[in-house]
């Protein structure tokens, strides 16, 4: 019988990837994206599983629209990725991400509660929950210590999962996912802002690349890789919480360092420090053990950090070398703003 799963944040790296991932698994997928006056679907449409897949419109302030999307979908398994994630923006946007990251989540689960309490529930809980203060590896113990709005936000959503499945026996688990990075990142994440900037300094578009805390340090891992510990969580016979991580921890100075590597280029001729970039409270190390998923889901991530580092930029620099030579295909560098044309409130202050 074919399984039906519903993805908040179909359009998003892990929306996308999970979706492609489910499809291959013959499951019937709908997912949910606000409308925009400029359309987002170019992940799926890269991916080539636009046609695929069945798009509701919904907004995670709106519960109504997320009750009707749970109708339409009459989902087995219901992945909730959707939020306000850049945590640098969740300090510019802290109400607007409680509202959408914090209790987005309650929305949902509500949903199910009232709808159909036997749907299987997924939330993608973070490792910005574990905030500052940590010098080892993280486990599903750990103590959380949120650092931002965003991560704040996201701690709410993980105790109302928890909440839900103890008090409503709902199949419901947290998904402690450590950074997971790919070609589709958001450009305002700081793997790919260098794997784009390499590429497009390597063929003379850039000149110089501007990056905040290069000490800070992150466990990195490959996005198609983790969005099947997703799945896995949801075929087990009892729900429970798990960290998704690799074990280790490398810095933002690392990442760029091993990135101008790959094109021949010396890192410290391009890269400059902009206090921009630098946030009010910032998490300067996160590592993950993920020792339960390997023992309970089977999962073990596959491709190394100097892997992920190469993926990203032969790929930034594949595309920029397409674009170039008159190509037009799904993409979202070309649009991106110039972070010139971006004031933040750093610069207000310093006038």
């Amino acid at each position: 019988m074919t399984k039906t799963a519903l993805i908040t944040g179909i359009t998003g790296q892990d929306g996308a990837y999970l979706a492609k991932f489910l499809i291959d698994k013959k499951y019937e997928v709908f997912g949910t994206y606000r409308r925009l006056s400029t359309p987002n679907f170019w992940r799926l449409q890269y991916l080539d599983i636009f046609e695929n897949v069945n798009l509701i419109p919904a907004d995670l302030v709106d519960a109504g629209s997320m009750v009707e999307a749970v109708e339409i979908s009459k989902p087995d398994e219901i992945y909730h990725l959707a939020a306000q994630s850049f945590v640098g923006a969740s300090f510019e946007q802290p109400i607007g991400t409680g509202e959408v990251t914090g209790l987005g989540v309650t929305r949902i689960l509500e949903a199910i509660r009232q709808l159909n309490p036997e749907i299987k529930f997924y939330q993608a809980s973070t490792s910005e929950l574990y905030g500052r203060g940590h010098s080892s590896s993280l486990t599903e113990n750990s103590q959380f210590q949120p650092a931002s709005p965003y991560s704040a936000a996201k701690l709410y959503g993980y105790w109302l999962t928890k909440l839900y499945r103890k008090g409503y026996n709902i199949f419901a688990c947290n998904g402690i996912l450590f950074n997971h990075e790919s070609p589709l990142r958001g450009l305002e994440f700081v793997t790919r802002k260098i794997s784009n900037a390499v590429a497009k300094i390597s063929l003379g578009i850039e000149k110089e690349l501007y990056l905040g805390n290069l000490e800070a340090k992150r466990d990195w891992g490959y996005a198609p890789e983790y969005v099947e510990s997703m799945w896995l969580m949801l075929q087990q016979k009892e729900p429970d919480d798990y960290v998704i991580a690799t074990n280790e921890a490398h810095s933002v100075k690392e990442f760029t360092e091993k990135a101008f590597d790959i094109v021949g280029l010396d890192w410290q001729e391009y890269v400059k420090v902009d206090k921009r970039f630098l946030r009010p409270l910032d998490v300067n190390f996160l590592q993950g053990d993920y020792s339960k998923a390997k023992k309970k889901l089977g999962w073990a991530p596959k491709t190394n950090f100097d892997e992920l580092v190469k993926i990203m930029v032969k790929e930034d620099l594949n595309r920029w070398v397409r674009w170039q030579s008159g190509e037009r295909f799904p993409w979202d560098a070309p649009n991106y703003p110039s972070e010139d044309k971006i004031i933040s409130r750093y610069q207000r202050i310093d006038r």
